[in-house]
């Protein structure tokens, strides 16, 4: 009896002991406080609307916060994300999108029929600038006839073609997923107040050239599959990301030595090395389907005459300026089709080799007399400005004289998208499939002043990649594009960068994709 009551004092004892060191890890948990993942943008996003003007930063914010009917895995395919399944018709023009169920906006409002046919109409008004609007209307790769709600939980989307890239067109990240996006959303005035989706994390705040925060969608509804791209399990796994704008490469490297940023995505080619040497901290890289390139306006009076562009072309060592502007990180690239692309074969691997003395044959029979050509550039992009100044150089040994112009990002972004400008050094974020990257640069310029490849046989062959359904058609289209923009040179595709990610010591799940837009689900932190 003795021992069977020193047993149960024993017991006891041991179950306060666990009470206590229960509640005391308790106690300490929550005195650690909200969890904050802090990283780094270069500039500051240039809206929250999705939809609205955008770039990579405002792309990586935004596919935080917001999600349509189907996203990109890593490999560039597509999978559904608030549609629970996708019925396509025989025909090819009508896709029957089925809504899963138990999804929630940031609101607490559940996603039904309504919100998606909304956000559709907004998408494709006749005031909208979405960068996906071209290629959903009359004249564009998937042109929609008609969409529509069958009851509250399906969507039904009439297309007034085959188009075997919609739902790719969909998913694209310029295009911000096509986000699904509450009323809410806009005030009662119909102004942009914040995006209400139904994403990872919920917008919080921006200071304007300071920070952007988001915070844990407590209520987000996850998928089972593995995460990949922009779809799987994307479930929060900090309370709050924070965005810190951090210009400066150098500065930003400092930032993640010394701890004031956890996280740094898309490392500056320069701080790769220095990096790999800090301690506590962990360097990994991937080839990125992002392509560099010099933009040439060929409606401009000296640039209008193809032989002068493939003077400019023949006048720069591609293979040096890939190297010495990325610190030999880069691969050198002359064709629209990254280098990572399974369509990256054949003619897509010769370079554009220097030759001085034809560029200077071809100059001369162009009409050129040495008149000044204004490049813009900015410092935003170190790897863009050093370009410039190896092009400057580069050109200048063939008699061809280039003024580089420095502006800041916003600035020279805005020339781009009016087509204001004579020569740029530019980059085209990542779209995982060649039609894409090729759609970036060709088109009417009447209708949209960005496109710099005005030309009707290529807008054909566009099509011809965008309409076939096997590789080898798809192949043999991108074969003739490239010869074609051989030919007429209204840009210079100069190489593909490499995606690289630092991060700190106690954190995990960070994954590297083609696409630069970070991804934070999945990343956690150690208190």
């Amino acid at each position: 009896m003795r021992r069977i009551i020193l047993i149960g004092s024993i017991l006891v004892v041991a179950i306060a002991i666990a009470l206590a060191f229960w509640s005391n890890s308790k106690e300490k948990a929550s005195s650690v406080g909200p969890v904050t993942l802090i990283t780094r943008l270069n500039s500051d996003i240039l809206g929250t609307e999705p939809g609205g003007s955008r770039d990579e930063n405002t792309d990586t914010v935004i596919m935080q916060i917001g999600e349509g009917l189907v996203g990109l895995r890593d490999d560039g395919s597509v999978a559904p994300l608030l549609a629970e399944s996708i019925k396509v018709s025989s025909d090819g023009r009508e896709y029957q999108f089925k809504l899963r169920k138990g999804v929630s906006f940031h609101n607490g409002a559940p996603l039904t029929s309504a919100e998606v046919i909304w956000s559709f109409e907004r998408y494709l008004s006749e005031e909208s600038e979405w960068r996906c609007k071209s290629d959903l209307s009359a004249d564009g790769l998937a042109p929609i006839s008609a969409f529509k709600a069958q009851g509250t939980d399906t969507v039904v989307v009439t297309l007034a073609k085959p188009a075997p890239l919609f739902l790719k067109i969909l998913a694209k990240v310029d295009c911000h997923g096509t986000a699904v996006i509450h009323p809410a959303s806009l005030d009662e005035a119909g102004k942009w107040r914040a995006p209400i989706g139904t994403g990872p994390f919920k917008f919080n705040s921006w200071q304007a050239d300071r920070y952007i925060e988001l915070v844990e969608f407590d209520s987000y509804s996850a998928l089972n599959s593995p995460a990949t791209g922009n779809v799987g399990n994307k479930t929060p796994l900090v309370d709050k990301v924070r965005f810190e704008i951090i210009p400066d490469s150098t500065a930003a490297r400092t930032a993640l030595q010394s701890g004031e940023i956890d996280l740094l995505d898309g490392v500056a080619p320069s701080d790769v090395t220095p990096l790999k040497k800090t301690s506590g901290v962990t360097v990994v890289s991937q080839p990125l389907m992002d392509v560099y390139a010099l933009l040439l306006q060929t409606k401009d009076p000296v640039l209008a005459n193809p032989q002068m562009r493939r003077a400019i072309a023949l006048s720069i060592d591609v293979q040096a300026l890939a190297r010495n502007t990325t610190n030999g990180t880069a691969t050198a690239n002359s064709s629209m089709v990254p280098v990572s692309s399974p369509y990256y074969k054949g003619g897509h691997r010769d370079l554009i080799r220097r030759d001085i003395a034809l560029a200077k044959s071809l100059a001369a029979a162009s009409g050129y007399r040495g008149q000044t050509i204004k490049l813009a550039t900015n410092k935003r992009y170190p790897q863009m400005f050093d370009a410039a100044v190896l092009i400057q150089a580069m050109a200048k040994e063939a008699g061809i004289n280039f003024e580089i112009e420095t502006f800041d990002w916003a600035t020279q972004f805005d020339r781009y998208a009016d087509g204001d400008y004579q020569a740029m050094t530019f980059a085209y974020s990542a779209r995982l499939d060649p039609t894409f990257n090729c759609a970036t640069v060709i088109g009417r310029k009447a209708d949209e002043p960005r496109k710099v490849w005005d030309d009707p046989m290529s807008q054909a062959l566009l099509a011809q990649s965008a309409a076939a359904t096997d590789d080898e058609s798809r192949q043999m289209a991108f074969d003739k594009l490239n010869a074609r923009m051989r030919e007429l040179t209204p840009l210079v595709v100069t190489y593909n960068p490499p995606h690289v990610i630092a991060w700190r010591s106690g954190i995990s799940g960070v994954k590297t994709w083609p696409a630069l837009q970070q991804r934070l689900w999945g990343v956690s932190k150690k208190p």
